[in-house]
């Protein structure tokens, strides 16, 4: 194959301008470093870390090393992104079709929802909850039960733990029971595009996670029992509650945060993917006798999805970035453990910083890989 110098003309001094500006901050870098007697590397990673974090999901204290911190600091940043995903999605699903609703109430309330938290700054909206909603909670020794187990205070929230025996069991059921929802799926849609009849997959999906994993109790030995929080006197006037799972209230007022806000721009990627299907095909479904909720499965959202899944998996990038704001709040993501904290104490700026950025690029390449497969899976494909 011959190329023309043309054609990679161009392209060759793009990559000859990068290549200089990295080699220029490069060495601008390294010669300050040495004139300031600064050492580079990644050393520090082993060394005791000397500080505590408030939440956290391993094990960890101020023994442990900066790279434990910064495993902290990355589970943290992956819990309150997964949260607010899931609670976006599912949100912005719901609004999004509301807004298309005949319903007038049900129509203005939900683009009274969009407009409202898609026009206050994110930043705000976690102050708000943070320093005004959960702050106004009351302390641990005056809480009222929730369901008699569950209790919300300016502490946070507690709920019962969960203790289980032959969880391996259990875990399995709920395998069995996914592989086989999926089984089922393909089969159903193979049945239904060779004969044109369909499965009632849903109930079926419904009764094999619940059959399933009610059997592993009834013949599996699996046993469950519930750890309740306790109130505990630490001194004359200082209480907690003991026991149980506790959630910080920075990690609630984030997630409610970010999902509350993200779900807005979902609700509107929801409603384009909708109003971009043709109304004639809605109408010739609704002619062959489809019922309402039969068009929006079958013939609106397969093809609404095509075009729903792109804007959103923006909004899923722009909520795992958007978690760096917990700093705001003292929640301990990695900005505030690793970033923060540990750059403070080691002064290791640029190895600190550059491990962060290359963290949140991971994260978002892995959003975006897993988005754009299921972006193509769903696609038309030309015969």
């Amino acid at each position: 194959m011959n190329f023309k110098l043309k054609d990679i003309g161009p392209q060759l001094m793009t990559v000859i301008a990068v290549v200089l500006v990295f080699g220029f901050f490069t060495y601008n870098a390294q010669v300050n470093m040495e004139n300031r007697g600064i050492d580079f590397g990644y050393g520090f990673l082993s060394q005791e870390s000397s500080f505590d974090v408030q939440f956290s999901l391993i094990e960890y204290d101020g023994s442990h090393s900066y790279f434990r911190a910064y495993l902290v600091g990355l589970l943290n940043t992956i819990l309150v992104s997964v949260i607010g995903i899931f609670f976006a999605t599912i949100l912005g699903v719901v609004v999004g079709i509301a807004r298309l609703s005949p319903n007038y109430l049900i129509n203005k309330f939900a683009a009274f929802y969009v407009e409202f938290f898609r026009n206050i700054p994110l930043l705000l909206q976690i102050f708000f909850w943070y320093f005004a909603a959960l702050r106004a909670l009351p302390l641990p020794q005056d809480a009222e039960a929730i369901f008699g187990v569950t209790f919300l205070t300016i502490k946070g929230l507690y709920v019962p733990a969960f203790i289980w025996q032959n969880f391996n069991i259990f875990f399995y059921s709920i395998v069995a029971a996914i592989i086989a929802i999926i089984i089922i799926r393909i089969q159903a849609k193979r049945l239904q595009e060779t004969q044109g009849k369909q499965t009632p997959v849903l109930f079926i999906s419904i009764g094999l996670i619940l059959i399933l994993p009610l059997l592993s109790f009834l013949i599996g030995g699996v046993r469950l029992s519930f750890e309740i929080p306790v109130l505990k006197q630490l001194a004359t006037t200082s209480f907690i509650y003991e026991g149980g799972v506790s959630l910080p209230p920075e990690l609630i007022a984030l997630a409610l945060s970010l999902s509350l806000y993200t779900a807005t721009f979902i609700a509107e990627c929801v409603r384009a993917g909708i109003q971009g299907v043709g109304k004639g095909q809605k109408e010739a479904a609704a002619s062959i006798g489809l019922t309402p909720n039969q068009v929006l499965k079958l013939v609106v959202m397969p093809q609404a999805l095509r075009i729903i899944i792109p804007p959103t998996t923006n909004q899923y990038l722009n909520l795992t970035k958007n978690s760096s704001l917990a700093a705001a709040i003292a929640y301990p993501d990695l900005v505030l453990v690793f970033a923060g904290t540990a750059l403070m104490q080691t002064g290791k700026a640029i190895e600190i910083v550059s491990i962060t950025m290359f963290t949140y690029l991971s994260l978002s390449i892995s959003i975006s890989i897993l988005m754009n497969w299921y972006n193509k899976k769903i696609a038309i494909q030309e015969k």
